[in-house]
């Protein structure tokens, strides 16, 4: 059982991605209907653009953060975790980026799980303020 949080190599055996597309650094904390997860911006990123983390990479974090959740469940079950796709974005709302050196913390709230598709609310924040806002639905790839 790995204790929370979880970074670093033991974050990547939850998520399908690699490098150099993590958009995730730390699982904070997990439950049943949603969970808490960090992204640090680091120089040379892949979603890096003028010294701050462009639109996509916000919205990429977001979906890992997603994805960050359905490895987990399964890690707690014993499977690996799955592949997965963005369904849709509604209600995408982006009111600042961070820069390179701030950490995002995001939290994801499942609304609905029905035959591998999730739909979930997302909320992220820079120093406590709310600097974007999605709903998303994701689907596991079968």
């Amino acid at each position: 059982m790995m204790s929370l949080p979880i970074s670093d190599e033991a974050l990547l055996k939850l998520i399908p991605q690699r490098a150099p597309i993590v958009m995730v650094s730390s699982l904070e904390s997990y439950y049943d209907s949603g969970l808490e997860s960090t992204f640090f911006v680091k120089a040379g990123g892949v979603f890096v653009d003028d010294e701050k983390l462009a639109e996509s990479g916000l919205l990429e974090h977001m979906a890992q953060s997603v994805a960050l959740h359905t490895g987990y469940s399964h890690f707690l079950k014993g499977e690996n975790a799955p592949m997965g796709y963005i369904g849709s974005m509604q209600n995408v709302a982006i009111h600042g980026l961070p820069k390179i050196g701030e950490t995002v913390f995001s939290t994801i709230t499942i609304l609905q799980e029905f035959m591998g598709v999730t739909l979930v609310e997302i909320e992220t924040k820079l120093e406590n303020k709310v600097i974007a806002r999605a709903r998303m639905k994701t689907v596991l790839a079968r």
